[in-house]
């Protein structure tokens, strides 16, 4: 059973997504703060955290930002703040996925099972399951814990749609790979030619890379084509 954490600060919605979710069986968690989604994740097995980022105080987007900083649990964000720019904003952050409010629950799980299953598979071409490493410019990608491991020893967890974005990369290194077949290997589905999901992907990967400057232009821009990653890449079991 996949357990959802609920972070919102408005008790009935708290009890509606608690009470809806459950009946669609998941085991549910909710909570009213930043600081209780911290201790729930730290002592619970999360597999999704639905969390509002109008929180009474705080700032769901700081708190999007810290969370991805130590924990690859996917994030859908909701948000009375249904415009674009929330939405990159939350996309850039770190979040899976965004919807406004008001919301239909069923729209959620909806969500919920789409960004669950991109979590868990890897579309396209996959590496052999005895690749637990994969190294790259002196980083090394854990593909179990969705983590890289930096050049001097510094641990970056990926979020879901990043891993999948680097994955996709390494599999086809040295070779422009087109925003549209990104889009479709990442997030599984059509999206519309004014989506910059893949970009936002894309611009995260680059500020964890550039730490060092061996890895300037690692991943570059071909222009009217998409992206490439330029590195040898080998795979370790």
């Amino acid at each position: 059973m996949d357990h959802i954490l609920v972070v919102d600060d408005d008790p009935n919605i708290r009890q509606l997504l608690q009470d809806y979710l459950r009946s669609m069986g998941y085991g549910v968690t909710a909570v009213e703060s930043g600081a209780q989604m911290k201790q729930a994740i730290s002592r619970l097995q999360i597999d999704l955290v639905v969390l509002d980022l109008m929180l009474e105080g705080e700032d769901g987007l700081d708190i999007t930002r810290d969370l991805r900083r130590t924990h690859a649990v996917p994030i859908i964000i909701l948000s009375a703040r249904g415009g674009l720019l929330d939405r990159i904003l939350g996309l850039e952050m770190g979040a899976d996925d965004y919807l406004p409010k008001p919301f239909d629950p069923r729209e959620l799980v909806a969500k919920i099972k789409v960004v669950l299953r991109r979590t868990r598979s890897v579309p396209g071409e996959r590496l052999t399951d005895s690749s637990a490493f994969v190294s790259f410019a002196g980083w090394k990608l854990d593909t179990r814990m969705k983590q890289m491991l930096s050049p001097d020893g510094v641990v970056v967890s990926l979020g879901g749609s990043d891993y999948r974005a680097l994955r996709t990369l390494l599999d086809h290194p040295n070779r422009p790979l087109s925003r549209e077949f990104l889009l479709d290997r990442v997030f599984g589905k059509e999206r519309t030619p004014l989506d910059r999901s893949i970009d936002v992907c894309i611009s995260r990967l680059r500020q964890h890379l550039k730490n060092s400057p061996r890895n300037a232009g690692l991943i570059r821009t071909m222009r009217n084509e998409g992206y490439m990653l330029v590195a040898d890449v080998t795979h370790e079991a």
